[in-house]
């Protein structure tokens, strides 16, 4: 049993753990070069393709999840990965509120730009949903 999941995960980390450690690396990187404290509109690209990313990850988990767990409809991975990643920016906006309240970093600018974060988050989601499921289905 133990061995099953663990493959699944392997598989699926192999396939597109790339995409969202490239986002965070890009981040991390910015952080450190401070090219948000540069360049503030920066945060637009990055929120919206760590969105991209994220349900990009998702989507490839659950298809190779069907493999143990029977088939999902088409419909039904589409709107898991997209709750998902839903859920991934809102805890993603948690960490940025919990590191400017508890280790002094400056990375929430108001409750406009919270809101834009998660806007863009869920952009990036849409657009992934709607062009992996139209490349998914040629």
């Amino acid at each position: 049993m133990q061995n099953k999941y663990f493959n699944w995960i392997v598989i699926t980390l192999k396939e597109s753990a790339w995409a969202p450690l490239a986002v965070f690396g890009f981040y991390v990187f910015g952080l450190f070069t401070r090219l948000y404290d540069l360049f503030p509109p920066l945060d637009v690209p990055t929120h919206f393709m760590g969105g991209v990313v994220i349900t990009y990850f998702y989507r490839v988990a659950i298809r190779h999840a069907q493999k143990w767990v029977g088939e999902i409809p088409l419909p039904v991975q589409v709107v898991f990965a997209f709750t998902c990643t839903g859920t991934t920016t809102v805890f993603w906006e948690f960490y940025e509120n919990f590191a400017d309240r508890f280790l002094g970093t400056h990375m929430v600018r108001g409750l406009e730009d919270t809101i834009v974060d998660l806007i863009l988050g869920v952009s990036g989601a849409l657009v992934l949903s709607v062009l992996y499921r139209k490349v998914s289905a040629d």
